[in-house]
C-alpha cells in the first residue's frame, strides 16, 4: 500500500446554521489546516498514488479567500467540510480540518 499526505493552509470564512444561540452563527474567518490523506495499491502511469498539486488545485482553489457559505452546498461545519473534501480528492481516505488551535475534526472512509 503507498500513502501521500498533503497539508494545505486556507484563509475563509463561514457562518454556521445551529439549533442552538452561539457567536459561530455570525460571519467569522479562520486560518484553516487540511490535512489529506491518500492511499493506493498501486501507482499510475505517473509513478503517483494522486499528484499533490492536483490536490491543491481540487482545494485551495475552491476555498483559498472564499466564504464557504456561498462555494459550498452545506452548513460548513468543519466535519462536513472534511467529508465534502475527502470525497473531492481522488484515492482519498482521511482528512483532518483544523479551524484554530485544538479544534480539528475529521473524517475517513471506512
Amino acid at each position: 500500500m503507498y500513502f501521500v499526505t498533503k497539508r494545505i493552509e486556507i484563509a475563509g470564512s463561514h457562518r454556521l446554521e445551529l439549533s442552538y444561540p452561539s457567536k459561530c452563527s455570525q460571519l467569522h474567518g479562520h486560518n484553516w489546516i487540511i490535512t489529506i490523506h491518500c492511499r493506493a495499491t498501486t501507482l499510475n502511469r505517473d509513478g503517483m498514488v494522486t499528484d499533490f498539486s492536483h490536490i491543491k488545485e481540487q482545494i485551495h482553489s475552491r476555498l483559498d479567500h472564499s466564504n464557504f457559505n456561498e462555494v459550498l452546498p452545506f452548513n460548513p461545519t468543519a466535519e462536513n467540510i472534511a467529508r465534502w473534501i475527502c470525497e473531492q480528492v481522488e484515492n482519498c481516505y482521511r482528512v483532518e480540518v483544523q479551524e484554530s488551535e485544538g479544534n480539528i475534526a475529521a473524517y475517513e472512509i471506512d
